[in-house]
């Protein structure tokens, strides 16, 4: 057996022993050992490396996988090293995450990429369970792993490359985007530029906010959900009242960008009260139908759009966005569709509070979360915790500070990256975003520019922008232009000072481009400046049509 202290001689030696290899097939078996000599780096933990396909690519690359003490499992995706781009990419993830995610489109562009579970497995693990009473996996989930994975991946650039990189850049969205904030906050000297989007910043808030929101539905045995029975059969099977509510808010504020696309551009200049301007449906009594609204309906739909407060009326979370409504029913609402499971209780929200919000774990899961009448066995040897009875009041009440100073990245003081750094940030979120208000993000982003900058927007566009984009989801979808390359821009900005104005985004309906716009630098906003008698034609509908003013 040939053993790896002599696969780079044979490697040189290459046409002597096998006078037969072509300069490519030498050229493979030199990327090959370099790859997998990785293995030995002596103060780096490396279970793997070898050489992979990309399915994205014709360009095979190196694949690396590593630990970091106690429990982060990492991984780095390295082009080979005749097509890398100079750049250093750490990948954001998602969720709780709790496993390796894949950038094989950033590796097809010449990009070193790394990510890592941040400390846990979900298969063994699931939702916010790894943090049940472990301190080190909150830790690690809250800032330490992604800081550590990116000092990793720079040693493995600098071992496989045989030198650094160029430059560092960060892109991710959700936990993703709260990753990359909290970067900027802890660790600012770990990259030259970030991309957050629909950054999970406040955390916590965001988390209490949709257990909040779970709790105005399921309470009172459905009284104030939003799917309706349309045959009395008992089932929640229709979602009448959503389609109706959304084409009410549209009805009133759509057309206030000057077109109507069925999408609002500015949510927080609409002005709708569900009690008046849903009045002339309302129910003559309190049962459930889809036809009209009954009073316990209308104050979901009040409490949805007000967003939590305690009782001494300190605000916990901003509403939902005027125009998200449709996106209500993958994360809020039960109905037969889902059966009777939003993706808000069975995938973030429903044991949060047991695991990743007070100090003292509470209790675990109760045996099914989908059953809001089921009283949590607070004593014994293993007590449980129900999300229906955690208390909004808890959140400013101190019992929850340990948790918000782990994994909240509120902080909006940038200097140390933005100033000191000379660093750049990008933020983007969409509108009608139901998972993470954007309100909220425009929020952090004007304290950061009053923190940073001493409320100079001008100063602050130099290093850092928001993007706002009507009509999109959570990190993409909706009926907006959602579409568009998220890091080039930021790269372009950094290596060639070319700081974005707009971004051109597109909405795909079957795979062909249906409407197009530029999403503006806030507070800016694309005006339509085409026809004005094809103001409302979708073929009107393109960038060229479009100023941000």
């Amino acid at each position: 057996m040939i053993t790896v202290k002599y696969r780079k001689t044979i490697a040189a030696l290459g046409l002597i022993i096998c006078p037969y290899l072509t300069h490519a097939q030498i050229t493979n078996l030199d990327e090959r050992i370099a790859c997998e000599d990785l293995e030995n780096i002596r103060n780096l933990t490396i279970i793997s490396a070898e050489i992979r396909e990309n399915d994205l690519s014709v360009d095979q690359y190196c694949y690396v996988r590593g630990i970091i003490s106690p429990a982060i499992h990492f991984h780095a995706q390295l082009p080979l090293r005749q097509n890398w781009n100079g750049r250093f990419l750490q990948w954001g993830d998602g969720g709780k995450d709790g496993d390796l995610d894949y950038a094989n489109h950033r590796v097809a562009e010449g990009y070193a990429v790394t990510n890592s579970n941040t400390g846990h497995d979900n298969g063994v693990e699931p939702g916010a369970s790894f943090a049940f009473n472990n301190r080190q996996a909150e830790i690690d989930f809250g800032y330490r792993a992604v800081h550590l994975t990116v000092m990793a991946g720079k040693l493995l650039v600098n071992h496989y490359y045989n030198k650094p990189p160029n430059y560092s850049y960060f892109e991710g969205c959700s936990q993703g985007g709260r990753q990359g904030l909290m970067e900027a906050q802890r660790y600012p000297d770990d990259f030259d530029g970030i991309v957050a989007g629909a950054p999970a910043f406040a955390y916590q808030a965001l988390n209490a906010s949709g257990v909040w929101n779970l709790q105005r539905i399921y309470k009172e045995n459905f009284a104030g959900n939003l799917a309706s029975d349309s045959n009395g059969d008992g089932s929640y099977d229709s979602l009448e009242l959503i389609e109706t509510l959304h084409e009410r808010v549209l009805s009133q504020c759509d057309a206030l960008d000057g077109i109507s696309d069925g999408v609002i551009d500015n949510p927080m200049a609409c002005n709708f009260d569900p009690a008046t301007d849903l009045d002339d449906l309302k129910c003559r009594s309190d049962g459930n139908s889809s036809g009209c609204f009954n009073e316990s309906q209308i104050s979901t739909i009040t409490d949805f759009y007000h967003g939590p407060t305690d009782d001494f009326g300190r605000k916990v979370y901003p509403g939902k966005a005027f125009g998200s409504e449709p996106r209500w029913v993958n994360y809020y609402i039960p109905y037969e569709g889902n059966s009777m499971s939003p993706s808000k209780l069975v995938g973030v929200a429903g044991d949060h509070m047991n695991y990743l919000f007070y100090e003292s774990d509470p209790g675990k899961t109760i045996p099914n979360i989908r059953d809001y009448g089921y009283e949590a066995k607070t004593t014994g040897p293993s007590p449980e915790f129900h999300w229906k009875d955690y208390d909004i009041n808890d959140f400013y009440s101190g019992k929850g500070d340990l948790m918000k100073s782990i994994t909240d990245a509120t902080d909006p003081d940038l200097s140390s990256f933005l100033r000191d750094h000379d660093g750049r940030l990008i933020i983007y979120h969409g509108w009608a975003d139901t998972l993470i208000v954007g309100e909220d993000t425009i929020d952090y982003f004007e304290e950061m520019v009053n923190a940073t900058f001493g409320g100079d927007l001008n100063t602050t566009s130099e290093k850092a922008r928001l993007f706002m984009a009507p009509g999109m989801g959570h990190c993409g979808g909706g009926p907006g232009p959602n579409t568009w390359d998220k890091l080039a821009p930021m790269v372009d900005w950094v290596e060639n000072g070319i700081a974005p104005d707009h971004m051109v985004a597109e909405h795909f309906t079957d795979g062909v481009v249906d409407n197009q716009r530029p999403i503006c630098t806030y507070p800016k906003q694309a005006e339509y400046v085409g026809s004005i008698s094809g103001a409302n034609d979708p073929k009107n509908w393109v960038a060229k049509n479009f100023q941000c003013r």
